[in-house]
């Protein structure tokens, strides 16, 4: 997926002659289509961030009651509903967040090392979460050729193929060593200490960046990221629609844009 959000989502072809949903969704099936991968994609991300601080000694996000699946307590109103929502009606690179997951880098038993953990727990939930769709496309791909023909089925479709395609990306985009992004955290934690505290100086700045990010891919209407981000995420696409043509027993599953 070369942009956050495409104009035309990928589809399974081998369903797409069958249902009744037009190849390119409209705008507002499209946005409705974005909610519930979008949250549930954020969600889980921010929990595995939580989960494996609690595991390596911070029990931080467990105290404030963040450790939970309820999306109430992670999606923030602006950035995981209306700004997605909205830059999905426009065609626009589609950006959003959700409250970060409290996270005490000193209470960690390994400071430096645990905190690079931390930071990867999020991006490899995605990869996770993205085969676990592959899989459900696999078997909708060998099972589900009925239900795919109705409005329903097409709907459902979307939001799976929408599902891995959006975990791919947030998980590539969080891997950029950009702060407050995931890959700085591994960085950070890899880098020689000395190299490592004067990488740690850019963080305040890490917001400016992203909002500078945000803006010019606005004005120039694609993201900016996309060229570090364009290759590794179609590679991945088409290795997780291997895995989902695997498991549907078929030889090939394309997707189209």
């Amino acid at each position: 997926m070369p942009r956050a959000a495409p104009p035309a989502p990928r589809v399974i072809s081998r369903f797409r002659r069958q249902a009744t949903m037009p190849d390119a969704p409209s705008p507002l099936i499209l946005a409705a289509s974005l909610i519930i991968p979008l949250v549930l994609t954020i969600v889980c991300h921010e929990m595995a961030h939580g989960l494996v601080a609690r595991a390596l000694g911070d029990d931080t996000a467990a105290r404030m009651g963040r450790l939970s699946f309820n999306p109430l307590r992670h999606v923030d109103l602006v950035g995981t509903i209306i700004l997605p929502g909205m830059l999905a009606l426009m065609h626009a690179p589609v950006f959003g967040w959700a409250k970060p997951v409290p996270v005490d880098k000193w209470r960690l038993h390994r400071p430096r090392h645990d905190m690079m953990l931390v930071g990867a727990a999020g991006p490899a939930s995605n990869f996770v979460l993205a085969a676990v769709a592959a899989v459900v496309l696999g078997l909708m791909v060998r099972f589900g050729g009925g239900f795919a023909g109705t409005p329903l089925g097409a709907f459902a479709l979307l939001n799976i193929e929408l599902f891995l395609e959006l975990n791919l990306f947030i998980a590539c985009f969080n891997l950029l060593p950009i702060p407050p992004f995931d890959g700085s955290h591994i960085v950070e934690g890899l880098l020689p200490e000395r190299l490592a505290a004067g990488y740690a100086r850019i963080r305040p700045y890490g917001m400016l960046v992203l909002m500078a990010l945000i803006g010019g891919s606005l004005l120039v209407g694609h993201s900016l990221a996309e060229p570090l981000l364009l290759a590794p995420v179609e590679w991945l696409i088409g290795q997780y629609l291997q895995l989902a043509a695997w498991v549907g027993g078929t030889p090939h599953i394309a997707g189209l844009t």
